[in-house]
C-alpha cells in the first residue's frame, strides 16, 4: 500500500516543527539579554542553519552540501519568509480574524512554497534520484 504522504513530506514536517521550536527557545532565551531584533536574527539565523543542514542531508538525501545548496537555500528561504509570508499576511489581515489565524495561514502557505522550491530548485532529484 501506497502511503498517503510522502516520506520526504513527513520529514520536512518534522524537520519544520524541530527548527521552529529551535527558533522559538533561542528567542525567548536571548530576548531579554540582546534585545528583540538581535534575539530574532540569533534565533531565525540558527533556525535557518539547522533547517539547510537538515533538510539537504536528511529530508533531500543530497549527499553533501554545496556553495550553491546554500546560495539556492538563502534565495529561496528569503524570499518565501521575507517577500511572500507578509504578502499573504497582507492579503489575508482585512478578510481573515483574528491576526493569529492569519499568521498560521502564513505559515502553512510558507511551508507550501518552502517544500517546492527545496524540491525543485535547491535539491532537485535527477532520474536516477541523486542531486546534482
Amino acid at each position: 500500500m501506497k502511503p498517503v504522504l510522502s516520506p520526504t513530506l513527513v520529514r520536512f514536517a518534522g524537520v519544520g516543527v524541530v527548527n521552529t521550536a529551535l527558533d522559538l527557545g533561542l528567542f525567548l532565551l536571548l530576548h531579554d539579554r540582546f534585545g528583540i531584533v538581535l534575539a530574532n536574527f540569533v534565533s531565525t539565523s540558527a533556525g535557518m542553519t539547522f533547517s539547510f543542514v537538515v533538510n539537504g542531508l536528511f529530508t533531500f538525501s543530497a549527499g553533501r552540501l554545496t556553495l550553491r545548496h546554500a546560495l539556492l537555500f538563502l534565495a529561496s528561504t528569503g524570499t518565501v519568509m521575507w517577500l511572500f509570508q507578509p504578502l499573504v499576511i497582507h492579503l489575508l489581515v482585512d478578510v481573515v480574524e483574528p491576526l493569529p489565524v492569519v499568521k498560521v495561514l502564513s505559515i502553512g502557505v510558507s511551508f507550501v512554497a518552502n517544500f517546492v522550491a527545496y524540491r525543485y530548485v535547491v535539491w532537485p532529484t535527477t532520474e536516477a534520484g541523486a542531486t546534482p
